[in-house]
């Protein structure tokens, strides 16, 4: 795979690829400054939508790979017609130390992970070896420019969508030292009104990374993902919501979840899922990203694909048993058309990929094509 480029390039640093990316196929089509993808129009037309805005095909890629306008320009251009802007706060937050990405190579035959096994406890082969189908780790930290930064720029990416096409805007409240939970509910709002700011036409909240600490999911407490919902929709009003979830393995704590947010009206969807989190060793046992508090990470792409599939078809039967209405976005493991149409079928609305895009940058197009 060495003569392919991610358009997230995976050996520079996260600063590097804010600043001086895209990269590869995605870095063309900036270059040729033609607009949007025009492939786009022919696949599902009017017909499509998320959360309200129209379409040409409902699918995309999801927070993290693309950092900027560039990125999110970039993707529009190559055929994706949801971007979604890579997660921002309400100020300035660092990033992981270098690296954040290796590849990662579960045991099993067909490089899945299976949730709650005791591989992911015991150590996953992690290293710089990329192969198809493609797992890697995700440990960046979210990061996040200031508002000063972030605010104009989003601008910018929502304004380069083209016909059919929608800039996602991802966002997540920010927990500090000595903060109370009423101010960590108030910096959700108050988060989510910056990107209202923009221009936004729809949002989606990441409850899916460690914003509780090393390890902890806020997904994993519905009813405080409930109380801060209900703050952020009173900031954004009839802006549609999609909240980021991680695998809940619960299905009494799932329906919680659908229960104290859409039950309440503050929730139009889910996004779901983000990664599995895994001990990444070295060949030789060790752990292999520096750093402490780095023994885990999160991992994505076809690792994930299983997981991810389960979450859609869960939601789907909650949805169906509760007759509540909310829009599905399947992520996990996404790197080709039967991959989408996998997703699709098991009860999501829409469908996105991260680590499939950044190493096929034609999966839009090959998806068009399929259908």
């Amino acid at each position: 795979m060495s003569d392919f480029e991610p358009f997230y390039d995976v050996s520079r640093s996260y600063e590097d690829n804010y600043e001086q990316g895209p990269f590869g196929a995605f870095a063309e089509a900036l270059k040729d400054g033609n607009g949007a993808d025009a492939a786009g129009t022919t696949s599902e037309g009017a017909s499509a939508s998320f959360l309200g805005q129209p379409v040409n095909l409902p699918f995309g890629i999801p927070a993290g790979p693309l950092l900027n306008s560039r990125f999110t320009t970039a993707a529009f251009r190559m055929g994706f017609d949801l971007a979604t802007y890579k997660t921002v706060r309400s100020r300035a937050w660092g990033c992981n130390p270098f690296p954040n990405v290796l590849a990662v190579h579960p045991k099993s035959a067909d490089g899945s992970l299976t949730p709650g096994s005791a591989e992911l406890d015991e150590g996953v082969l992690a290293d710089t070896n990329y192969e198809q189908p493609i797992s890697i780790s995700n440990s960046f930290g979210v990061p996040s420019q200031s508002p000063d930064a972030w605010q104009p720029d989003m601008r910018a990416a929502i304004e380069a969508a083209g016909p059919g096409q929608v800039l996602v805007p991802s966002f997540q409240g920010s927990r500090v030292e000595g903060m109370s939970e009423e101010e960590y509910i108030a910096d959700h709002a108050t988060t989510a009104r910056l990107v209202k700011e923009t221009g936004a036409k729809l949002m989606v909240m990441n409850t899916s990374c460690p914003n509780e600490g090393h390890n902890r999911l806020l997904c994993h407490n519905p009813l405080l993902v409930g109380r801060i919902t209900e703050a952020v929709k009173q900031e954004i009003g009839d802006i549609p919501l999609m909240v980021k979830l991680a695998y809940i393995p619960s299905d009494d704590a799932l329906e919680l979840m659908v229960r104290s947010t859409v039950g309440h009206g503050t929730v139009q969807g889910f996004s779901t899922i983000n990664t599995i989190s895994a001990k990444l060793v070295d060949a030789n046992g060790n752990q292999a990203l520096p750093g402490a508090g780095r023994d885990r990470s999160g991992v994505c792409g076809n690792a994930i694909r299983g997981a991810g599939l389960d979450m859609v078809a869960r939601l789907a039967a909650i949805r169906e048993k509760l007759g509540l209405d909310f829009a599905i976005n399947g992520v996990g493991g996404v790197v080709s058309p039967a991959d989408y149409q996998a997703y699709r079928d098991a009860g999501a609305d829409s469908v996105m990929s991260a680590t499939g895009a950044m190493w096929d940058a034609e999966l839009a197009h090959k998806i068009k094509a399929s259908r």
